[in-house]
């Protein structure tokens, strides 16, 4: 197995991520390998600081970076030679099995819709997040903002993406799917809620429990699987985050609440991007690096895109 890692994305690249990416060698698998795509003097340099030997990875050098600020379309098609770009060259070519970035979100699908593309019948993918649920177990909100405006059959898609990925990346045996809306009743909602709320109830392939509000997201009594648009699913994101850096300032020591740190999860697949997809936190720390790194490795080992595939009835490409 090969992951690809965008060693030039995110706020503190490339230090975040070469140290990120040497912490995440010593928990990987033998039989995987980290390719990195970046300056490769950088890198090396951060290794030798590190007492690593860069030849542990592979380094694909690259001469350009794609910033938060750059136009993400017109940057990964002008700079060819970026580390997003080369990256999903390799991904597209199969040199790699995955590709992790920290870096420009909008330059990560601009990479997916150019060369790998989505999963055949997915109207749009989607962003989902792992969050902590009072019960000791981890939840899965979806979109957390790839899709701000969203029609019922997205959503209706998300739950069977979240669905799945629920039950192989995170083990449920039947993973509950809620509906994030304004009440628990079936009639509640907007004109989308409520038609997604009939969409799923009638869909079958999921385990659909109804409605969720906003005091049950993060109590495991209703939901295992957040089902919402990317507006409101990029508030409730923002809301976690800030819960754990409130508990942080009133020096609340509590296992619940340092679970919010984003940094303990990583990074995310694009649910139906047709190859693994992995965005992570701009401000990622080498933790949430390694992190992302290893969701990485966990989506390619449980085959989860061709798991979608099999739910969704498409025939493997392979």
């Amino acid at each position: 197995m090969k992951i690809g890692i965008d060693a030039m994305g995110g706020d503190f690249a490339p230090l975040n991520v070469v140290k990120g990416a040497i912490d995440a060698y010593h928990c990987l698998n033998k039989n995987t390998q980290l390719t990195l795509f970046g300056d490769e003097k950088s890198i090396i340099k951060i290794c030798k600081k590190n007492n690593f030997a860069a030849g542990n990875f592979e380094i694909v050098n690259t001469t350009e970076v794609i910033g938060m600020d750059d136009h993400p379309a017109k940057a990964f098609s002008q700079k060819s030679n970026s580390s997003i770009t080369v990256g999903f060259e390799y991904l597209a070519g199969k040199k790699i099995d995955s590709i992790a970035s920290a870096g420009s979100t909008g330059a990560m699908m601009a990479g997916a819709v150019y060369t790998v593309k989505f999963i055949e019948g997915i109207l749009r993918p989607c962003i989902s997040s792992n969050a902590p649920l009072l019960n000791g177990k981890t939840s899965v909100i979806a979109d957390v903002g790839l899709n701000v405006d969203c029609k019922p059959g997205n959503l209706l898609q998300y739950a069977l993406l979240g669905s799945i990925y629920a039950k192989e990346i995170l083990g449920y045996e039947n993973p509950r799917v809620g509906l994030v809306n304004v009440g628990g009743e079936e009639e509640k909602g907007s004109l989308l809620t409520r038609a997604a709320y009939e969409l799923m109830k009638a869909d079958g392939r999921f385990n659909f429990t109804g409605n969720v509000e906003g005091h049950e997201l993060f109590t495991g009594e209703k939901a295992d699987v957040i089902i919402c648009d990317g507006f409101t699913g990029n508030i409730i994101l923002k809301q976690a985050e800030a819960n754990y850096r409130i508990s942080k300032k009133l020096n609340i020591k509590n296992d619940f609440f340092d679970r919010f740190n984003y940094e303990l999860y990583g990074g995310t697949p694009v649910l139906g991007a047709n190859a693994p997809i992995i965005i992570g936190h701009g401000a990622s720390t080498p933790l949430a690096i390694k992190n992302m790194i290893l969701q990485a490795e966990s989506v390619v080992r449980v085959d989860l895109i061709d798991k979608i595939k099999k739910s969704l009835n498409i025939k493997n490409d392979e």
